[in-house]
């Protein structure tokens, strides 16, 4: 998640927002019973108090609450705990196998290991309830790892999580490796009052929580204050202080875990500011559609805050029961809570009346699939091949947009067979033509993911609109400087003056993508922000800057930034991407012995993770260290044989080394191994050429490679050659393709010419 690698995608996040316990059952009757199986991972937290002492007070919630997924995140697994099929069962597909088998009334599964051997796992623990139920085994050092074979409740069949071939054993996506780490990946959700625990030195954990599963203290806090205050008042209800000693439960609470985020500190408590705790990913194109609808696995923080009704004031629990984790109301009867004919006295400023419960409205036969609100404004979207999840954006349906743009829309998503253009001739006869000018982010955020320089002033406009969700403002500034840094320096100086914290955390990220020179002036203001997302991310920012080079209130500002992003690093210690991000801050604040350790730590974290190698090899380069390049390149290599960026870069330090003939071996082997990345095939062409070999080096240009090329260096580099070889016909179609990028350049113009003379001479 910078974020956060995001990865993400086995977290179950919890939906909790009030209550105090967990457990179903009195503590009386609990007594009576035979007594389960200690968890480990339970341990006694300062402030915290045993899940079962909140039993007794609380029984209508309790009750409420077993009912719920929630109660079920994880378990130690059991009889009672396990949903799938361990009867001696085998998976096998795409180059994944595994027997799933019982052996002493425990659960065994026998499948590749981290050394690519066949070996027998016990199940420790089960992990979510529905629709998929996955299972952790211990691998020893304390890491707890999710097998990503999982068992599909409604089907009642076991499936595997990935996709295309199989990973290999120790890579990042076997189920051995980073990305399946329970302690590293999902503990945050799952249990109560997680520990993370990892020790650095040794790179094992002594993971921690105070209850399996969540429990009433993931959302209310620790229980010791309140119980406190409850025996206080038992003994003399008069005298008993006011306060309750339990955090404040809102939205924030819920945000925590339904997030796509970065931890930023490695002690989070209920009832703190989110973005003291967490730094969201804002509006990337690769989490989200242009029109703000969920692409990736983002859970619904970023998607509900576009909404209208976030805007509003509409919180989790106007539509959830917080105990239960279900809605508050069956069908349309949730939607009409504040959609009625008369607008609740509430939203009287945010009128939401009006008659939408009916065919008039729908268009579909009232009880149908098409009539229900959720089904046309909250489309869902599946994750982990078996989760369905609703877009919390609530949008309307816009085929126009898809048509343009690829987004989803409910109309077609439900009919299938039909076309976009058959939907919106359908909402035009219901509806008008109006619908298709309401305004939307799509064409300025579709627009910025191709590049287009032009949605500058869209976005720009986005930006300055303060009726717009801050998220989308935050993330129209970083879009923006992407396009053009140089040209939008002042947007965001003045978007790292905005009262919106998730603006100033746009311009804070915005200005990493600002020359180094113009970034200080930019967010340099930043450093002091009240909002820890904040500081962490202008910290990261103004990496090239040099303390030194700060002077008086600005200097210490950069210094307690720096301390906020050294609690985010040790946060996540065993984040390679963390650790790899970290050494390049270092390096840019010329710190490279620092550095160095960041990068190696990274490496070992993570062994097939190419950036930290990349970055190692990089910065012996920039300190003189050819020699230790190389070698740090060819350890990569040797790791990650099948990385063309990891091959390129070792290309490139052969030839400082000027060992050509290995030089050129391996930017060969970039070439085949990401044959459309026109830097690898242009800087292979002039390592072939250099040593004589220029016909080779023509070759790589191939008229089918470069037909449709769009990178003016490689079509210069293949006129380059072609002039050499005195080959004009080929090299009149280069020249050709070059004018077409370069319509108004005079001097491709006229080699186009002086080439097609030549050819129609035969010289």
């Amino acid at each position: 998640m910078t974020g956060l690698i995001h990865s993400s995608a086995i977290i179950r996040a919890a939906l909790l927002f009030g209550a105090s316990l967990v457990f179903p059952a009195p503590i009386a009757a609990a007594e009576t019973s035979p007594s389960p199986a200690a968890d480990p991972l339970v341990a006694p937290h300062d402030g915290f108090v045993d899940e079962k002492t909140c039993t007794s007070c609380h029984t209508e919630q309790v009750a409420a609450f077993a009912k719920s997924h929630h109660a079920k995140a994880m378990a130690l697994a059991d009889d009672k705990s396990v949903r799938a099929d361990f009867n001696n069962t085998r998976f096998e597909r795409d180059g994944v196998a595994a027997d799933f088998f019982r052996r002493d009334r425990r659960f065994f599964v026998r499948t590749e290991g981290p050394d690519g051997q066949p070996a027998d796992f016990e199940v420790k623990y089960t992990f979510a309830y529905e629709p998929l139920q996955q299972y952790l085994v211990n691998l020893g050092g304390g890491r707890l790892q999710a097998l990503d074979i999982a068992w599909d409740t409604k089907k009642q069949a076991w499936f595997w999580l990935g996709e295309g071939g199989a990973a290999k054993p120790g890579s990042t996506f076997h189920w051995t490796g980073p990305f399946y780490r329970w302690n590293r990946t999902c503990i945050d959700c799952h249990s109560t009052d997680t520990r993370t625990n990892f020790d650095p030195q040794t790179n094992e954990y002594k993971s921690s929580y105070v209850a399996t599963s969540i429990g009433c203290q993931s959302c209310h806090g620790g229980g010791a204050r309140h119980l406190k205050w409850a025996r206080a008042k038992a003994a003399n209800a008069a005298t008993a202080a006011t306060d309750s000693g339990l955090s404040k439960v809102d939205a924030n609470t819920c945000f925590a875990c339904h997030a796509r985020r970065s931890r930023l500190v490695g002690d989070y408590r209920p009832g703190g500011s989110f973005l003291d705790h967490f730094s969201p990913a804002l509006l990337r194109s690769d989490l989200y559609f242009p029109d703000g609808q969920i692409r990736d696995e983002v859970f619904e923080y970023g998607s509900f805050l576009q909404s209208k009704m976030a805007n509003a004031g509409v919180t989790c629990i106007d539509c959830h029961r917080p105990h239960e984790g279900t809605v508050k109301a069956a069908g349309n009867a949730l939607c009409t809570q504040c959609h009625a004919e008369t607008a609740p006295e509430r939203f009287t400023s945010n009128d939401p009346s009006g008659a939408f419960d009916t065919p008039a409205h729908t268009h579909h036969p009232q009880g149908s699939a098409g009539a229900l609100c959720v089904n046309c404004h909250m489309p869902e979207r599946t994750y982990m091949k078996v989760d369905p999840r609703r877009d919390h954006s609530f949008v309307i349906p816009r085929p126009d947009l898809s048509a343009l743009y690829g987004t989803p829309n409910a109309c077609t998503s439900c009919h299938e067979g039909k076309t976009n253009a058959w939907a919106s001739e359908n909402l035009d006869r219901w509806y008008g033509k109006a619908w298709r000018k309401r305004p939307t982010i799509a064409h300025a955020f579709a627009a910025a993911a191709q590049g287009d320089r032009a949605a500058t002033d869209d976005l720009r406009r986005f930006l300055a609109d303060r009726e717009q969700p801050g998220i989308v403002r935050g993330s129209a500034i970083t879009e923006m400087t992407r396009l053009d840094g140089a040209a939008t320096a002042a947007d965001v100086r003045a978007a790292a003056e905005d009262r919106d914290p998730l603006v100033r955390l746009g311009a804070a990220e915005a200005a990493a993508n600002l020359s180094p020179e113009l970034r200080l002036d930019a967010v340099g203001v930043l450093l002091g922000d009240e909002t820890r997302a904040v500081r962490v991310a202008a910290a990261k920012a103004l990496g090239t800057t040099p303390s030194l080079d700060l002077l008086g209130d600005q200097r210490r500002a950069f210094d307690a930034a720096v301390d906020d992003l050294r609690a985010y690093v040790q946060a996540n210690a065993d984040s390679a991407e963390t650790q790899n991000n970290h050494g390049t801050f270092l390096f840019e604040q010329r710190r490279r012995v620092e550095a160095e350790k960041a990068f190696r730590r990274a490496i070992s974290l993570d062994p097939t993770l190419s950036g930290p190698r990349i970055n190692l090899a990089e910065l012996y380069r920039a300190v003189g260290d050819n020699e230790k390049s190389e070698h740090a390149y060819a350890e990569a290599v040797a790791a990650n044989p099948d990385r063309a960026d990891l091959r390129y870069g070792h290309g490139l330090s052969l030839v400082r080394q000027k060992a050509m003939p290995n030089a050129i071996e391996e930017l060969e082997a970039a070439v085949r191994l990401d044959p459309g990345n026109s830097r690898y095939r242009a800087t292979a062409a002039i390592a072939l050429d250099a040593v004589g070999r220029t016909d080779d080096a023509f070759a790589l240009f191939a008229p089918a490679v470069v037909g449709g090329a769009t990178d003016a260096n490689l079509l210069g580099t293949a006129i380059q050659l072609g002039l050499k070889l005195g080959r004009y016909a080929e090299t009149l179609k280069f020249a050709k393709a070059l004018a077409g990028l370069q319509p108004n350049d005079p001097r491709t113009a006229e080699l186009v010419r002086q080439l097609q003379d030549a050819v129609e001479h035969g010289r």
